[in-house]
């Protein structure tokens, strides 16, 4: 155990100062996520007036998208394109001679730069707060333990979805395709774009038999105050089942296409 945490440290600080090398790029990722939830409780606060949309008021959509800005900013992974080239390209051969495990490699990757990706957001929380402050007057979170389970959860099961999606390349030659038809219902079902309350009631019943809601949608929606009491321990019990869900097909898809994995580009 003690050898397995300094090699996790190791890899840990390698990637950490790699993100950090390339911080500049980081601020305009932000950037990007930052956009998004700066303009839209411009659009809902306007649209709403001084009456309500689906039990949201001025400063619960405030709050919300705040909370969606800290939430998508560690739970969202994105690193199936890395893995991808990596695959196309042979350098994923590197991977498959190391002394740890190829899921431990990229969590530990991911998670450096997710811990990178929140110490950059802090100026645009901030900034987000400032000028919002008279819709968040009056208003709370929640930090129980609650929110934190299901914060790390929506974590690994980003993760465990994104590895699985990675693994397509060991199959396919050309797999961005599919990860841009990824992109398009998890942005609206996992609520980064629109809260899951505000869509029509069948596409939130689709939300509920997808992963994509207990990403980033179910943290936030704890959070908030919009899921409490035993519902709580429900949407936790689905959070994990999903996790075993896309862990096993992703391990299912790394056995199969690690025998034709044939290291082209080295």
């Amino acid at each position: 155990m003690l050898a397995s945490i300094r090699k996790w440290l190791a890899f840990f600080v390698v990637y950490f100062k790699d993100g950090m090398a390339y911080r500049v790029n980081g601020v305009i990722w932000i950037l990007t996520d930052a956009f998004t939830m700066f303009t839209m409780p411009l659009v809902w606060t306007s649209a709403m007036g001084s009456s309500s949309i689906a039990g949201f008021h001025k400063g619960d959509i405030v709050k919300y998208y705040l909370a969606m800005l800290m939430v998508s900013g560690f739970v969202v992974c994105h690193f199936m394109w890395e893995l991808a080239i990596e695959i196309k390209e042979g350098q994923f051969s590197a991977q498959l001679v190391r002394p740890i495990s190829v899921y431990q490699v990229y969590f530990l990757r991911n998670f450096s730069w997710r811990i990178i990706r929140m110490t950059l957001c802090v100026p645009f929380l901030l900034l987000f707060m400032w000028f919002y402050r008279g819709a968040l007057t009056g208003t709370s979170f929640y930090w129980g333990w609650e929110f934190w389970v299901s914060l790390l959860l929506g974590h690994l099961l980003s993760f465990t979805t994104v590895m699985m999606l990675g693994f397509i390349a060991l199959f396919v030659e050309e797999a961005m395709a599919l990860f841009e038809l990824y992109y398009f219902p998890m942005l609206f079902l996992s609520g980064q774009v629109v809260p899951l309350a505000m869509l029509p009631g069948w596409a939130q019943s689709l939300a509920k038999y997808l992963p994509f809601y207990y990403t980033t949608n179910l943290p936030v929606d704890v959070g908030i105050g919009r899921v409490v009491g035993s519902q709580i321990f429900t949407v936790l019990f689905v959070q994990l089942f999903y996790i075993v869900v896309t862990f096993g097909v992703s391990k299912l898809l790394w056995a199969k296409g690690l025998r034709q994995f044939s290291g082209v580009g080295l």
